[in-house]
């Protein structure tokens, strides 16, 4: 029995410029010096930064755990930043703890000291509450978001603000895909937990930074709607405020863009459920008719004039 857990951090690139190539992107993932950074120009600009191996020890609910999660950031058409950590949980073969040497062998891996318990374990590191010392990939995450971040230089004003997010999630072993909970806790965080047919971690991960950086652009296009006030201030006004939803995440929208059948899977149960692109689509729809009713009342009064 193993488990494999993570955490993605996705915000606003600050700085950014959407007009910057994708050699700009590379140069700001470069988190392991020599390493390759993955780059994709189709369907969409994405650049990935090589995993960077950290060293953890601490508490996996009832058992302790030590070893090494990867580390790593990536950056989607110059727009939205990621920090992802992810680890594979196994039983340790030894009663005592190992020197480091032990664990840097074998990054991506926490072996657990004591007998674990998959289900408390799951528990622990798949809820909103953690405890003190316990496993914290969400910070690993957020270094690498904010080291990307501090990289940034230039670029025009940030005419646009929008709150990070953070997307928790537990992945167990299984014959297939299934039992996929998806839950929205609060404004910053998700939780996700699943049982996939392999417990291939990158590729677990790589899922899951899709449907992270998904919810994150429904969520900030919810937000914007929202302060838009349409109907309730002048329709100028409006549009004003929507302005850079237009500009900054209206063309971002495409789950599953380089996805292979683990993702496809799981985008096909998650738009079942939660409805990811029908409430996408219902959002750019009313942005898009506002902008209609205010070209059709300008040609109105054009005309009578």
């Amino acid at each position: 029995m193993v488990l494999v857990v993570g955490e993605v951090d996705t915000g606003l690139l600050r700085g950014r410029d959407p007009s910057s190539s994708d050699d700009d992107g590379r140069s700001l993932v470069e988190l392991v010096a020599g390493e390759r950074v993955l780059v994709h120009t189709r369907p969409r600009s994405y650049v990935r930064s090589p995993e960077r191996p950290v060293g953890v020890d601490c508490a996996l609910g009832p058992v302790r755990g030590i070893g090494t999660a990867l580390q790593r950031a990536a950056i989607t058409d110059n727009e939205v930043v990621q920090g992802s950590a992810y680890a594979t949980i196994v039983p340790s073969a030894h009663t005592a703890r190992r020197p480091w040497s032990h664990y840097l062998a074998q990054p991506g891996r926490i072996e657990t000291l004591g007998k674990p318990r998959w289900d408390a374990i799951a528990d622990a590191l798949g809820s909103p509450d953690r405890a003190p010392a316990a496993l914290d990939l969400g910070a690993v995450a957020q270094r690498a978001t904010n080291e990307v971040q501090s990289a940034t230089r230039g670029g025009p004003e940030d005419s646009f603000r929008a709150a990070r997010s953070r997307l928790r999630w537990v992945a167990r072993p299984g014959r297939s895909l299934s039992g996929v909970h998806f839950e929205v806790h609060d404004r910053r965080l998700r939780l996700l937990r699943f049982t996939a047919g392999e417990c291939d971690a990158d590729r677990l991960a790589a899922a899951c930074e899709d449907i992270a950086l998904h919810d994150w652009l429904l969520s900030t296009l919810i937000e914007s709607v929202r302060k838009s006030a349409a109907g309730l201030r002048p329709r100028a006004d409006t549009l004003r405020r929507l302005g850079p939803a237009v500009d900054h995440l209206l063309h971002l929208w495409m789950p599953a863009a380089r996805a292979d059948e683990l993702t496809e899977a799981m985008w096909t149960v998650l738009e079942r459920r939660a409805g990811f692109t029908r409430q996408w689509t219902t959002l750019a729809t009313r942005i898009r008719d506002q902008f209609s009713v205010m070209l059709a009342e300008s040609l109105s009064s054009a005309t009578r004039s």
